[in-house]
């Protein structure tokens, strides 16, 4: 007889519960822990927990406890069994009981970290549903965790096929911004496998001098004996960074790297190459016209190739943003398109058609709502009115300057300002640039807290985040006044001035994604 439940509630933005009287009497048997016959440890060093079910419910509800328990090996202690699981952290078997028990799953309060531990415990207690469920959350819940440290999650996950879609997810990140990988002190520590897949892409926007650059950092690390300089290597030294960097060597374009920077920066170490490559590479760079043997890659896209052809596909009617805005605009929100196919799409461009300015249409919210209503996404560009004043700003950890003449905030709504409605999206997002002449200064903030991170009312303008009492704002939004306010609260803060702050002006543009 079967001891599953006939109706199952799989909930994890909240906490849910079926009114039955079975799952009381499970969620209440769960807490007294009446006539328990088996106790569970899980984790590991001073992170333990000891945890009380009955043999007879986990059998029924875990094809991999009827296993365990149906042997006749498993360990008894005074009429009980004892199951160890190190490899399992407290925070995860916490969510797995509870489902066990009720039929209910909640992720909303655990980090990243603990939602990916609760992952690989989903796939060693054979929890496939769950495991699905949990990399869907991650992913639309936990954006910034995923792009701000990429490096920490593909060490955590790069040798479990479970997390293949999070590894690719995080691995077209680096491809995209290689810095977060190259310019990292843990780059250093990352397992050979996964640095001879990001080199082997054509679409890792570095240039190859720099790839080139960092593969000998990674390799010099490996081994201490290579701490003095290059120029006083013996034989064997050269000989030992030969077969640390052996698989690379074919990965790296040498024939795109410029005459100058090999003679500088590759010829020092041109012993580890083979005597035909270098001769090859010689007569490249020599003789006019000579065709490459061992060009088996095509060329990467450049970062001055890839800026090109996103500039290329955009235009763009602005008083104070140009095409370079739009087109990091477009990588922002293409971001959002392929965390679902995790497939970074070349042919995705976009259209960025002003349907408002407020010089032009009107500073309140009636006119906002006359040009912006029923237009779908929208991206909001606001110019910052100098408070005259002259700071630095902690963003992040770094002192940032804000030139206050050429600030520009604003934030991308994926959905339609009509009507009046709070919408938990995780596909919005904010920005700011502390000078709006260099486009490296943007900055993005994705929600932290999904709750009401786009807001419709009719009597207001833009509304971003949910409200702060104590400081009277949402995140970003022209008030029924006309006035703008700010306080971070449902987005990372990324230095929009708080509370009340005068503007220039603003434009608002309909963004429609165009297929070519």
């Amino acid at each position: 007889m079967s001891c599953e439940f006939e109706s199952e509630v799989l909930k994890i933005n909240m906490p849910y519960k079926f009114e039955s009287e079975v799952l009381k009497a499970l969620e209440k048997l769960l807490k007294t822990e009446t006539n328990y016959d088996v106790i569970i440890h899980v984790g590991k060093e001073s992170d333990t927990k000891e945890f009380h079910a009955h043999s007879g419910f986990l059998c029924c509800r875990s094809d991999y406890f009827n296993s365990i328990l149906s042997t006749k090996d498993t360990i008894k202690k005074d009429g009980k069994y004892v199951i160890n699981k190190p490899n399992i952290t407290p925070q995860a078997f916490d969510v797995i009981i509870k489902y066990f028990y009720t039929g209910h799953v909640d992720m909303t309060n655990n980090t990243g970290v603990e939602i990916l531990n609760m992952m690989t415990a989903f796939d060693d207690l054979k929890l496939n549903q769950l495991i699905e469920l949990a990399e869907d959350f991650l992913i639309d819940h936990h954006q910034n965790f995923l792009q701000n440290d990429p490096i920490k999650i593909l060490q955590m996950v790069y040798s479990y096929k479970i997390f293949n879609n999070i590894q690719r997810l995080c691995l077209q990140n680096i491809y995209s911004k290689p810095n977060i990988l190259f310019n990292s002190v843990k780059f250093v520590n990352l397992p050979a496998p996964l640095l001879e897949i990001i080199l082997k892409q054509d679409d890792l926007i570095l240039d190859e001098i720099e790839i080139w650059e960092n593969l000998i950092k990674w390799g010099l690390a490996k081994d201490k004996i290579l701490d003095e300089h290059v120029s006083k290597w013996n034989r064997e030294k050269f000989n030992i960074f030969e077969r640390i960097l052996h698989n690379f060597m074919p990965l790296i374009r040498f024939y795109d790297i410029s005459s100058e920077d090999y003679f500088n920066k590759v010829r020092p170490y041109e012993q580890i190459l083979s005597k035909e490559l270098r001769e090859d590479i010689l007569k490249f760079h020599m003789v006019p016209g000579f065709k490459p043997s061992f060009n088996n890659y095509t060329k990467r896209r450049s970062k001055k190739n890839i800026k090109s052809s996103l500039i290329n596909t955009v235009t763009v009617d602005s008083l104070f943003i140009n095409k370079e805005h739009v087109a990091l605009f477009a990588n922002w929100i293409n971001w959002i398109e392929r965390k679902d196919n995790y497939k970074y799409n070349n042919n995705i461009s976009y259209d960025f058609n002003l349907i408002l300015r407020g010089s032009r249409d009107g500073f309140d919210p009636k006119s906002f709502h006359n040009k912006c209503d029923n237009k779908g996404a929208t991206i909001t560009v606001i110019k910052i009115k100098n408070p005259n004043q002259s700071r630095s700003d902690q963003i992040y950890g770094y002192n940032i300057p804000i030139d206050w003449d050429n600030q520009i905030i604003g934030g991308y709504n994926p959905l339609d300002w009509s009507g009046r409605g709070r919408y938990s999206t995780p596909d919005s997002f904010l920005f700011s640039f502390n000078d709006n002449r260099n486009v490296e200064s943007g900055i993005i903030s994705r929600p932290i807290n999904i709750n009401s991170t786009v807001i419709s009312d009719p009597n207001w303008g833009p509304i971003f985040g949910a409200y702060t009492s104590y400081e009277d704002s949402h995140d970003l939004c022209m008030k029924t006044d006309g006035q703008w306010s700010s306080y971070p609260n449902s987005y990372t803060d990324i230095n929009i001035p708080r509370n009340y702050f005068d503007i220039v002006d603003y434009e608002i543009f309909q963004v429609k994604k165009r297929i070519t």
